[in-house]
């Protein structure tokens, strides 16, 4: 079977442990997790997840790699993530497929987010020069301060299953080039993706001769309680739900820790009656059912205005049903699996939930079986009319259920789209200069993305990416989203032969 020789390309083959500290896999008591693909049903493999010895191993590595690690010139460390990016170039195809295969995102998709783990290496590289901090000028003669930015040491990363390789790579190399090392405890949904991921660092770093514990890897849920508790870890970057996020905040806040949150999304899309609708009706379909609605950034709602509303509802009536589901791998498919039955149950459930306070299906959705469907996972991507506080609504659901709305006024569209908890994504419709002018104003959009003229889903590398709200306010990948990753220091040097105290305050000895 194709998939044997790519995970054996990958190093999959040769490892059954979810513990690593760099080249070295570690024997586990941990529970044993099995990895079934979404799109067939198949048994990829079984992991044995990490137990609290191996765990202890881990952090003793990471602390000995981060005292080598953060002596090493940042240019030398962003010329190691640049080996790291030219090897996933090489494997681009094999990562790309699996992902695919045991996520259930299309292969397009899955080939797109290793590009975005090559283009979040060579911005760290060009990073790795530009760690600066800014000089001032003292209130004191013959003082000169200045600021500069220290590695913090060991950074956990907690990662979520529908960007099972991007998400770490946005953290891990930004964290790298900063000067830190690295804790990576994935998704336990897709844990051969993060073996592969594992297993390219690992050879880079060898080849450089560089120690282990520099890059680790920690595959099970009782991992992620240790990090998220442990003071050896000053920064967690947690990728997840809302729900999940609240107890991983609490308890590195209760330590005095860090954290970046990147949580829920419920973003929407608002269609001005100047919009052009053939744009508009693909930025929607897409946002709605690209990786069958498992993006934080999907398209939850559109908020539509009521002059073009019946227009541009019958638009997408049509366009769904177009869509094609199935086998993701096969490129003429549109729309693949959600990652498991548990998810299938949340969109049913979703869905019955929506009908019961009274919202009207326009497509209907449903559970695929038969031939093509064996896994149970595929589901029928649908479109429900609603108000927009309707508690389904106002909650996220990760499948792909498209909301409508009708809307008035832009200010009455501006406050339906930030009338909801979370605050990651949005995005306006419309050539009318004004109304994208008012939608990124301070009285616009509330979220930490706002768009004009795209969609809701997908950012790019250059851009901070994170939300508002209970999306929790963390920024990763590009901008100066890097400070997160370390600590800043002022400095206050005398060159005089005096010692000016604060406030004219004098000593006489």
């Amino acid at each position: 079977m194709k998939m044997n020789q790519i995970l054996k390309r990958l190093g999959i083959e040769e490892v059954n442990q979810g513990t690593s500290t760099g080249s070295s896999w570690l024997s586990s008591e941990g529970k044993q997790i099995s990895s079934f693909s979404p799109v067939d049903g198949t048994l990829i493999a079984d992991v044995q997840s990490a137990d609290a010895a191996n765990y202890e191993v881990v952090l003793k590595k990471a602390q000995e790699a981060s005292l080598f690690w953060r002596n090493i010139p940042g240019p030398k460390r962003g010329d190691i993530v640049r080996q790291f990016g030219d090897a996933l170039r090489e494997q681009k195809e094999d990562l790309g497929t699996l992902v695919s295969y045991e996520m259930g995102k299309s292969l397009q998709e899955g080939l797109g987010e290793v590009q975005e783990m090559i283009d979040i290496c060579d911005f760290a590289v060009g990073l790795s020069r530009q760690l600066y901090g800014l000089t001032m000028h003292s209130e004191r003669p013959n003082h000169r301060m200045y600021e500069q930015w220290h590695p913090l040491g060991i950074v956990g990363v907690i990662s979520a299953f529908n960007f099972p390789v991007a998400v770490w790579a946005w953290n891990t190399a930004l964290a790298w080039v900063c000067g830190n090392v690295c804790v990576w405890k994935p998704s336990s949904k897709t844990p051969l993706c993060a073996i592969a991921c594992q297993q390219i660092i690992a050879r880079v770093l060898k080849l450089n001769d560089m120690p282990e514990g520099i890059s680790n890897l920690l595959i099970g849920n009782a991992a992620g309680d240790m990090i998220n508790n442990d003071k050896r870890i000053p920064l967690v970057s947690f990728t997840g739900s809302t729900k999940i996020g609240r107890i991983v905040s609490s308890a590195v806040a209760s330590r005095f820790g860090r954290s970046i949150l990147e949580l829920g999304g419920n973003n929407a899309i608002i269609v001005s009656k100047d919009a052009d609708l053939e744009m508009s009706v693909i930025g929607a379909v897409f946002g709605a059912v690209g990786t069958a609605g498992q993006r934080c950034t999907s398209t939850r709602r559109l908020i539509i205005h009521e002059d073009i509303y019946e227009i541009l509802k019958a638009k997408l009536v049509k366009a769904y049903a177009q869509l094609r589901i199935g086998d993701p791998l096969d490129q003429n498919n549109h729309v693949g699996p959600l990652i498991d039955k548990q998810a299938v149950e949340i969109y049913n459930n979703a869905i019955a939930k929506g009908k019961e306070e009274g919202a009207v299906f326009i497509v209907e959705g449903g559970v695929l079986d038969g031939d093509g469907f064996i896994s149970g996972c595929y589901v029928k991507p649908c479109i429900a009319e609603v108000k927009n506080d309707y508690e389904i609504v106002q909650d996220e659901t990760f499948a792909p259920i498209l909301y409508l709305i009708k809307y008035k006024t832009l200010e009455e569209a501006i406050a339906l789209q930030n009338g909801v908890p979370q605050g990651l994504s949005s995005a306006i419709m419309t050539l009318n200069l004004r109304e994208a002018e008012q939608f990124l104003s301070a009285n616009g959009s509330d979220c930490g993305i706002a768009n004009v003229n795209i969609g809701t889903s997908g950012a790019e590398i250059g851009g901070a990416f994170g939300g508002e709200k209970e999306t929790g306010g963390g920024r990763e990948s590009g901008s100066d989203a890097w400070k997160a990753y370390m600590r800043r220091q002022t400095n206050t040097i005398n060159y005089s032969n005096t010692l000016p105290l604060a406030q004219g305050i004098k000593f006489d000895f």
